[in-house]
């Protein structure tokens, strides 16, 4: 594989410190080998010095290119038919390498079984090369069609281009010279581009990572002209008597910019005027006083009778049970000390909003200093995360796919990446097969403005589909797309059989292959054949990754490194469709697609992998060296873009005034397919519309694992931005900065020890950083880039990058460097999320929480009762680990807000509060067993204290519906499952963080089940099943002691002499109020008629029973004819 010095250089800022790296790079980078598989799965260099050792050639190794350096007689070819040929090349390539093995390309034929048409898909139809004895495929541009170098449209293939180039440098059909092709000249964009003081370097720009150089003078003039962004033309034509030329483009005079000295070479240019004034991205709306003013208000009462109370409890003690009232006491200490981390963080809620429109006008729209209107927005990488294909159907991670390929956004600067830690092939033809539908799906959304843009959602909404629709073809195209969806999920669904057919078939063959050798070869026809049960591709050779029948290197754990880009870059310009192209009319529709790449890490025995933090770490560094967008957007498998503007809202906050110190946007997690009363407070609205809401008024909302959109530059462990201290002088504002700029303790010889040793990844961190800031375009702002630099198409990919996103990607890489301590997400914790979000704010940066009119992305949640324990099992879990750890918020830094600080605290916390939890849920049922109280007497006093507080609570409970937008029953949801969940899933977490932190026993847990149902079957089918599981056995205990205890002292009271019914109300009050948050328990362990387990009963029956009889066994109850001496001869509490 040639690789070109030159066009590898152009990939990094142009900066005298990095060309020397850039050139020695291009000369010693990875090398890659092309060849065929064989039949049997072994890779055999086709180079001389191979085929002498070996001796071996075959027919399997017709077509094949191996890496040849760039000697003086052997110059790369600088043209464009050679530049998409090599992309082609690469494309249809598969990517495997590893620990102290060879970076390899795979050329694939097919890459699954069905028809592929689209021209940026690997293996796509193309044409036959003309070349005798060479099966290679034709060339083909944008559209699919042959390429034909020669004007006698001889087809021929790059390899045989590539031949002909260095042998003759005749056509094989005309036998004439083939002609220079130069950089193609787009017909929208003149060669003349208007040269703007500041932008005489552009045309030396990279394309793919461009970075802006330019003086203080000139970025003074560009701020001048910027400021409104648009300008009176008329006004322009007469006072600058200047033309206009093609298009949009606006041609000044000959010498109009002819001077050198700062901005006299305007002579009297552009002038902008001030009709339009400079209008922010996005604001802050306060929330109302008339809910906000009573809310602080009620939490200052409470906060203050909440002190009186406890002083009174404690200064009041039950002389009769002190051992009641020290549990009650101490448990009452706790939940004030837990309101207190709760409540306070919440004082300051915020809203947000965002106008799309001023981001259009200002990136999207000819302007003085992008007359093209190409977009200046910034790339972004999105990230999807998926482990296993049987737990993760294929099915719900190819429909998040296609809402993220339709998404409302230009196409050349999107990028998205899937990262399949199973290395499952059945993921693979998945994913395959969602790009060859999105060649329908993907046009049909933008020409029919479709929402959402998830396939299998859309065809789900109740309601008339044509509802806003103003195209007369509406209809007709969505039947037609109806039916290849159907057609789609047939084809994905059958995968699995697929697979398994064609693997027995292949492995038969390889079976008759080896009878026939041992027939041959006079050995023992009755010798056992052993022949490995492989998993094979629809080219008919091995796949890399996991088998379905595990061997060495073809297992879960045990894998080489995988890279597939499915989807090759795009063109830069906009792809209108024909009516002939497709079975839809797309006519003036854009037919593009974003890049999609494939990508499973290497996984090896004995190497810690750091399960879903790794894998997403794998993808940070991957996409640094293939695209490098500064801003990633993760999303879980089954979380898809509901709303296709949703990237636009978050860069409405990256991209505005003040917005380079934003680590993260996050978007708040909605679910579907919750039953409606919502049983197990799935939705989690609480937290989701009432804290994070609440954070984002202070230093911005938690990590929460999904939804969330970073800049890429905060995850590498540095510090926000310190602007005045970084810009001392004007002409620093629009430089793109070293890493050193930013960690003045980052020593340029250590970039390995924090990055790997990776030369393109650490210098495409100041290019990221840069395509991030703002846009500069008020004087006020200080610290952003120049208008119109991302305007310029990135480079084709080369297999030279390829092999390196692999090479980035192996088990290996990480050893000894700071990934997962510092850099990206932090390892060590189930919960990476929340950690790895506290460490960027306690290195200063600040969060957004953005609240989107249509709900930005929607996914699945468990219903059933089991699964819903398990996953807040899972988050306890980390949060005990949380506190067990340097990343517990009492060690934080100065940089972290005191009300920030509390809510880090709380995260750590909260599952401790479940011991307190557990013994108050007892202490009612202990009250009516023993006949005391928690107190010795309801005087009014107490009942005073207690009617307060819960007026209070109500209180505050309804303002803070108000401001939070959720409901009542949402609330009363969420309150009755924090104690089925405190009394169950908190409690065990904190034992299992107990037994890691003294035993040293690691925490596993179960990958939470992404199942959609059928369309037969009942939505809500799952809310019903009954799994049993230890978590269930301490609310059964609760619930049926409490229930036991009521009806003993009901029954006790009633037969008393001297009944005390004020004990019996104390007590029966509070058991009911437990009950009470028991009922969503209860009613998801009846499942539906018949499906309860029988060992749930048995259980919860032996176990209060024995309670039972233990309390009456310690403390019988007295009776007036009891004597001194039997009631000295049973045990007393104190």
């Amino acid at each position: 594989m040639n690789t070109n010095p030159a066009k590898k250089a152009t990939r990094s800022p142009r900066s005298p410190r990095s060309s020397e790296s850039q050139a020695n790079r291009g000369s010693s980078g990875q090398t890659v080998k092309f060849a065929r598989r064989t039949s049997s799965g072994r890779y055999v260099s086709l180079s001389r010095d191979d085929l002498d050792m070996s001796g071996e050639i075959s027919g399997d190794y017709l077509n094949y290119t191996v890496h040849i350096p760039p000697t003086p007689d052997n110059q790369p070819m600088d043209s464009t038919v050679a530049t998409k040929a090599e992309e082609q090349y690469v494309t249809n390539s598969l990517f495997t390498g590893g620990f102290n093995s060879v970076t390899r390309a795979h050329l694939m034929d097919k890459v699954i079984d069905s028809e592929v048409s689209h021209p940026q898909m690997a293996g796509s139809k193309g044409s036959a090369c003309s070349m005798p004895a060479c099966d290679g495929k034709v060339m083909k541009d944008e559209r699919g069609n042959d390429i034909t170098p020669c004007e006698c449209r001889f087809k021929i293939c790059r390899d045989c281009f590539m031949d002909a180039q260095k042998g003759s440098g005749l056509c094989p059909g005309c036998k004439e010279p083939y002609k220079d092709y130069d950089d193609e000249v787009q017909e929208d964009m003149p060669t003349g581009r208007l040269p703007l003081p500041g932008l005489e370097d552009s045309n030396k720009m990279d394309r793919r990572m461009s970075v802006m150089k330019t003086n203080n003078n000139n970025n003074k003039s560009i701020l001048l002209r910027t400021q409104t962004g648009e300008f009176d033309h008329n006004r322009w034509l007469f006072e600058t008597k200047g033309t206009y030329g093609y298009g949009n483009a606006f041609w000044p005079q000959d010498d109009m910019y002819g001077g050198d000295e700062g901005d006299a070479g305007l002579q009297g240019g552009m002038v902008e005027t001030a009709d339009k004034p400079w209008r922010p991205l996005s604001r802050v709306i306060p929330m109302p006083p008339g809910i906000i003013s009573p809310y602080r208000l009620l939490i200052a009462i409470r906060f203050v009778v909440l002190c009186f109370f406890l002083r009174w409890r404690i200064k009041h003690p039950n002389e009769e049970a002190m051992w009641l009232w020290f549990m009650s006491i101490v448990c009452e200490l706790w939940f004030g000390f837990s309101w207190i981390l709760d409540q306070i963080p919440k004082l300051c809620p915020v809203n947000r909003s965002t106008d799309l429109a001023v981001l259009r006008d200002k990136f999207d729209m000819p302007t003085p200093y992008n007359p093209t209107g190409r977009s200046d927005l910034p790339s972004v990488d999105l990230f999807v995360s998926t482990a296993d294909p049987e737990k993760e159907p294929p099915l719900v991670t190819a429909n998040t796919i296609l809402s993220i390929l339709a998404v409302d956004y230009p196409v050349e600067k999107l990028t998205c990446y899937i990262s399949d830690d199973g290395g499952a092939l059945l993921t693979f033809e998945a994913m395959a097969e969602a790009c060859s539908f999105a060649d329908l799906w993907v046009p049909f959304c933008r020409k029919h403005d479709i929402e959402p843009r998830n396939p299998e959602s859309y065809f789900s909404i109740k309601g008339d589909p044509t509802k806003n629709k103003r195209r007369a073809d509406f209809v007709k195209d969505r039947r037609r797309i109806k039916r290849e969806y159907d057609e789609f999920k047939v084809r994905t669904n059958g995968l699995p059989d697929s697979i398994r057919r064609r693997s027995d078939a292949f492995n038969a063959r390889e079976e008759m292959k080896m009878m026939k050798h041992i027939r041959e070869s006079g050995g023992d026809p009755l010798e056992p054949i052993k022949v490995q049960k492989a998993t094979w591709m629809a080219d008919g050779t091995h796949w890399p990754g996991t088998w379905a029948s595990p061997t060495r290197d073809h297992k879960k754990g045990d894998h080489a490194g995988i890279l597939q880009v499915m989807l090759k870059p795009p063109s830069p310009d906009p792809l209108m469709g024909c009516a002939d192209d497709k079975i839809l009319d797309f006519t003036d529709v854009d037919i593009r697609l974003p890049m999609f790449v494939y990508m499973s890490r290497e996984k090896r025995a004995g190497y810690d992998h750091n399960k879903k933090a790794g894998a997403m770490n794998a993808l940070v560094r991957a996409s640094a060296v293939l695209s490098n967008g500064s801003f990633i957007l993760n999303l879980d498998c089954d979380h898809y873009i509901n709303n296709c503007k949703a990237i636009r809202e978050g860069l409405c906050f990256m991209m505005d005034r003040g917005g380079e110190d934003i680590c993260y946007i996050q978007f708040p997690q909605r679910f579907e397919g919750i039953d409606p009363s919502d049983r197990y407070a799935n939705n989690n609205t609480v937290f989701f519309d009432g804290n994070m809401r609440a954070l984002d008024g202070v230093q911005g909302p938690m990590y929460v694992g999904t939804g969330c959109m970073f800049r890429r530059f905060a995850l590498y462990g540095f510090d926000p931005p310190n602007v005045n201290k970084m810009v001392k002088n004007g002409d620093q504002e629009t430089h793109a900065l070293k890493p050193t700029d930013f960690d003045p303790d980052l020593d340029v010889n250590m970039l390995p020890k924090r990055f790997g040793n990776s030369t393109m990844l650490a210098e495409s961190i100041p290019i990221c950083e840069f395509q991030g800031r703002p846009l500069a375009d008020h004087p006020a702002i200080k610290y952003g880039r120049p208008p119109g630099i991302l305007t310029v198409p990135r480079e084709p990919l080369d297999a030279t990058t390829v092999a390196e996103a692999v090479s980035v990607v192996s088990c290996w890489y990480e050893d000894k460097t700071e990934w997962g301590d510092r850099v990206g997400w932090i390892y060590g914790s189930v919960t990476e999320d929340v950690v790895t979000g506290y460490r960027m704010h306690n290195r200063g940066w600040r969060s957004v929480y953005c609240i989107t009119k249509r709900d930005a992305f929607r996914g699945s949640a468990p219903i059933n009762l089991t699964d819903r324990l398990h996953q807040v099992l899972r988050w306890a879990t980390g949060s005990v680990e949380i506190f067990f750890s340097r990343n517990n918020a009492f060690l934080a830094t100065k940089k972290v807000k005191l009300l920030q600080r509390l809510s880090y605290i709380n995260v750590g916390i909260y599952p401790f509060t479940s011991i307190f939890l557990l013994v108050y849920c007892f202490l009612p049922a202990l009250s009516l067993f023993s006949g005391h109280f928690i107190v010795q007497t309801l005087n009014v006093v107490f009942l005073l204290y207690l009617l307060v507080i819960t007026f209070c609570l109500i209180g505050a409970a309804i303002l803070e519906v108000k401001w939070s937008g959720i409901s009542l029953e949402e609330w009363w949801r969420n309150e009755q499952f924090w104690l089925i969940s405190g009394t169950s899933a908190h409690l065990a977490a904190v034992m299992q963080g107990l037994l890691k932190v003294i035993a040293g026993i690691e925490i596993s847990f179960t990958l939470t089940t992404k199942a959609a149902a059928d369309e037969d079957e009942n939505l809500y089918a799952d809310l019903h099943l009954v799994k049993w599981t230890s978590l269930m056995i301490p609310p059964i205990v609760i619930g049926m002691t409490n229930i036991i205890a009521i009806v003993t002292a009901f029954a006790r009271t009633i037969y008393q002499a001297t009944p005390q019914w004020n004990k019996f109300i104390g007590g029966a009050f509070f058991s009911l109020w437990v009950l009470t948050h028991l009922y969503p328990f209860a009613k998801g362990l009846m499942g539906k008629r018949g499906k309860t387990p029988t060992i749930v009963f048995v259980w919860s029956g032996l176990i209060t029973i024995t309670l039972s009889l233990l309390w009456t066994a310690i403390n019988p109850a007295r009776s007036s004819n009891v004597t001194p001496q039997t009631q000295a001869a049973g045990f007393q509490f104190p």
